[in-house]
């Protein structure tokens, strides 16, 4: 029930976990010894809130994607995550076509600030190949679901 609960996300509310332990036939209490549980062992990583960037005004986004040697991605995903522009880093395999291994989504006001943060982002890490894959549209924006409702 704590999941069904939880995929649907959270409201603009007050008091969130109360109105969600509530609907899970629970205390608060409880609610969040099951969320510490989960974290704990690592079936929730967290909960956070998804931000429409463009109703926040910032009109520019980018996916760029980066070559970083193997033995600097560590080092250069969290430089690159201390960005306040940047609001996901990470890590993926590269293929025999696409040589790309650090995945970053950038948003800014315009365009202008966007090649900006890119520059800044380069110049600080060194790394000069990337490429910029500028938001067009975004097309859907939803929690995962797990469970199916009744």
């Amino acid at each position: 029930m704590v999941l069904k609960v939880l995929q649907r996300g959270v409201g603009r509310i007050r008091f969130p976990y109360e109105d969600m332990a509530r609907e899970a036939n629970m205390d608060i209490e409880q609610l969040l010894c099951v969320l510490r549980e989960w974290k704990a062992c690592g079936k929730l990583r967290r909960i956070g809130a998804m931000v429409n960037h463009f109703k926040a005004g910032l009109g520019a986004g980018a996916m760029v994607v980066w070559r970083v040697p193997e033995n600097r991605i560590e080092e250069v995903g969290k430089l690159f995550a201390s960005f306040e522009q940047v609001s996901h880093a990470y890590e993926r395999v590269t293929t025999e076509n696409w040589s790309y291994n650090v995945y970053t989504m950038i948003h800014a006001a315009d365009a202008e600030q966007l090649q900006q943060t890119v520059q800044l982002m380069s110049e600080k890490s060194g790394i000069k190949e990337f490429e910029m894959l500028l938001t067009e549209k975004e097309l859907k924006k939803v929690p995962p679901t797990y469970v199916l409702e009744n």
